[in-house]
């Protein structure tokens, strides 16, 4: 049994780990206020310009298919993994290696790199698959210019035909308490399919300067902003993540305490009770002798 000492170090250790689990925990909660903003006012803007691309392409010349729109044999696949620099987060990352796990086995007969925007994505496959890129970097200075880099240099692999499919993985940004791992086709583009069963409803476009040009400069913008969202649910998933599992651990850790405050003081009530009987018993022996 541990002696009341080695109890008294124990309460101090979890007392100490519960004073840094409250403030990551209340500094997760800061940054979630302000990533949860910044995801919801890009998602509009994102989904209306895929519309707006699938509009104007419906009306479009079928033989003019954009370059990132062309479908061809699958050889090579690329997979753009989001995770986070640092952990303590729950199951945040590890979730997102799991979908990376099913994907490889899923397209094993190709061939198959990543691209790791985070530390712990670039270090769970850095020894066992090729890796494209490694861009942790990004999120030190987290901006649309950082990551429109980074999918102009994929865009541009793509167009060279070093890969025929480009997916994106990372958590979507639900709540603070959930986050739904989501594998997205980055390219090819998915135009919308015309159902010919359907009735059409005919729209009269004026392009200016023409339809070319303009579907030239929305696609590749639309994926990077379609880029751009996947990380930033990413950071805002991140920050509720380890708000959640500090909450957790701080609970957790209370209930330990607890135990342990009761612990040392039956412990501490025994020795005392202990003490008291070695006494009388001194006392009784003095008066017999």
């Amino acid at each position: 049994m541990a002696n009341l000492k080695e109890i008294r170090g124990r309460i101090s250790s979890i007392s100490s780990t519960m004073q840094i689990t409250r403030a990551m925990k209340m500094v997760s909660a800061a940054k979630l206020k302000k990533a949860q903003d910044a995801i919801v006012m890009l998602r509009p803007y994102s989904e209306k310009l895929q519309e707006l691309i699938q509009n104007v392409n419906s009306s479009s010349d079928p033989d003019q298919v954009s370059i990132y729109a062309q479908k061809r044999e699958v050889k090579r696949v690329l997979f753009i993994a989001v995770t986070s620099n640092r952990g303590l987060a729950g199951a945040f990352n590890s979730n997102i290696v799991k979908e990376l796990n099913v994907q490889f086995q899923n397209n094993a007969q190709y061939e198959v790199e990543v691209l790791s925007i985070g530390k712990k994505a670039y270090d769970a496959v850095r020894k066992t698959r090729t890796v494209y890129s490694n861009e942790s970097a990004v999120f030190d200075n987290l901006n649309f210019d950082a990551v429109a880099n980074v999918t102009e240099a994929v865009m541009s692999s793509f167009r060279e035909g070093k890969f025929d499919e480009v997916y994106v993985i990372y958590n979507k940004f639900v709540n603070a308490a959930t986050q739904e791992v989501t594998a997205e086709k980055l390219l090819p583009i998915t135009m919308a399919e015309v159902n010919a069963a359907e009735p059409q409803v005919e729209t009269d476009y004026i392009f200016e300067p023409n339809r070319a040009e303009i579907l030239d400069n929305l696609i590749p913008k639309s994926i990077k902003t379609q880029v751009f969202k996947a990380v930033l649910d990413s950071v805002a998933s991140e920050h509720g993540a380890r708000m959640t599992a500090m909450h957790k651990a701080t609970d957790n850790a209370q209930e330990l305490k607890n135990d342990l405050v009761i612990f040392y003081n039956k412990a501490r009530q025994a020795a005392i009770t202990n003490e008291i009987l070695e006494i009388v018993s001194g006392a009784e022996a003095l008066k017999n002798s």
